[in-house]
């Protein structure tokens, strides 16, 4: 059987995080939901995605194919319906295509929810990522899921002495995690902290918490479940249900809470973002679908920022602030809460960041972790610094 990751149009609800990857390799819990499908079907996934995406996520077709939307997050009940699933048939959940059995190799999207097939309705519940805000209010309940997964019947590693530790039976280390001289509080959800990953002196960590391979929090840093730290970052401060999708740091003192970081993201010293308005009211978000903020229902959300995005010294972001691909945010006060991508400044105004400048840094970015910036990947960030022209011509709404 060939399995497919699809894109549908939610997709478009979770820009800027979907600009530079399929929704499928969104970080939620401790793995990407495409590293969960195949956990749960013990083989490789491809991916039916945006064309200029296509390269770097190559898609894979055979006589015989089961396509999955790429923001559902699987469970056993689910899996077992896909996995029965007849030839030439759909699972839908009300307007929602979860999956398709066919032969046929459509080329997008569209072409998939076109094919005339018999259709199944799955009634039971469904977790999908539709929305940029479900990526963290989702996080808790998958991470327990992703650890129940994932550690089943392996033993962890061992765990220093140093540290005071409060419900040790849900604390799992992969091989070569270190932690020592810290607080660890497991009781009100398991912590998990992958291979070579860093626990420093200091930190104070309640559950649920995931720290992934080669990842690491700073002396003295402070967290509160439900926080994911994706591979190769590195954090310090004080976190508050934070998802790191990978290689992206806030290393330093300030507060992060209700958000979420992409990769290639760096947030300077004392830098802090508002989860909770001064009226204590819906927090509203930009929406690059409608071009325009919408609402969240939500009254704790704060910050997404998307991929090679930065942001210098004390800087100080408004509750549901939205940063795009590779903008570049500084200066005294509160910047605007949609920063477009490719954008260069805060609150005194911004500019375009010349295409050229921003690929040098990426490049410098890049190299730090002994990676190159090919062609490809090149080639994405040129797409995308296209399609998101107009609204760098935007001001605040």
């Amino acid at each position: 059987m060939n399995y497919i990751l699809f894109d549908d149009s939610s997709r478009n609800e979770l820009l800027p995080l979907a600009f530079t990857r399929p929704v499928s390799e969104f970080r939620v819990g401790i793995s990407t939901i495409r590293e969960k499908w195949e956990s749960w079907f013990a083989t490789k996934c491809s991916w039916l995605t945006q064309d200029y995406l296509q390269e770097k996520f190559p898609y894979t077709t055979s006589s015989d194919n089961i396509y999955i939307n790429g923001s559902l997050i699987p469970d056993e009940i689910l899996v077992v319906a896909i996995d029965s699933l007849p030839l030439d048939a759909i699972l839908m959940a009300g307007d929602t295509l979860l999956a398709a059995h066919t032969s046929q190799s459509p080329t997008s999207w569209l072409e998939l929810s076109a094919l005339k097939l018999k259709r199944f309705v799955f009634t039971e519940p469904i977790k999908l990522i539709n929305h940029l805000w479900d990526i963290f209010q989702l996080n808790g309940e998958i991470l327990l899921a992703d650890f129940e997964r994932i550690t089943t019947d392996r033993k962890s590693a061992k765990l220093s002495k140093t540290n005071t530790i409060i419900g040790k039976e849900n604390i799992f280390l992969e091989e070569g995690a270190r932690v020592e001289g810290s607080i660890l509080n497991a009781s009100t959800g398991s912590i998990y902290i992958g291979k070579d990953a860093e626990v420093m002196e200091g930190s104070i960590i309640r559950g649920p918490f995931a720290l992934l391979d080669h990842a690491a929090t700073k002396l003295g840093t402070k967290i509160y479940g439900p926080t994911t730290i994706g591979p190769h970052s590195k954090v310090g401060g004080e976190l508050n249900n934070v998802v790191i999708f990978g290689y992206s740091n806030k290393a330093h003192d300030g507060f992060l809470g209700n958000a979420v970081l992409g990769e290639w993201c760096n947030i300077g010293a004392d830098s802090n973002n508002s989860n909770l308005k001064n009226n204590y009211a819906e927090v509203s978000i930009w929406n690059y679908a409608v071009e325009k903020p919408v609402s969240t229902g939500l009254q704790f959300c704060g910050l997404i920022m998307a991929d090679h995005a930065k942001c210098g010294i004390n800087t100080m972001f408004n509750t549901g602030t939205v940063v795009g691909v590779s903008a570049n945010v500084f200066g005294a006060g509160f910047p605007p809460t949609f920063i477009p991508d490719f954008s260069w400044g805060g609150p005194e105004g911004t500019k375009t960041y010349i295409l050229r400048a921003a690929l040098q840094v990426a490049r410098l970015v890049l190299s730090r972790r002994q990676l190159e910036l090919n062609e490809m990947e090149k080639s994405i960030l040129e797409n995308i610094y296209t399609q998101t022209e107009k609204f760098r011509h935007f001001k605040e709404a």
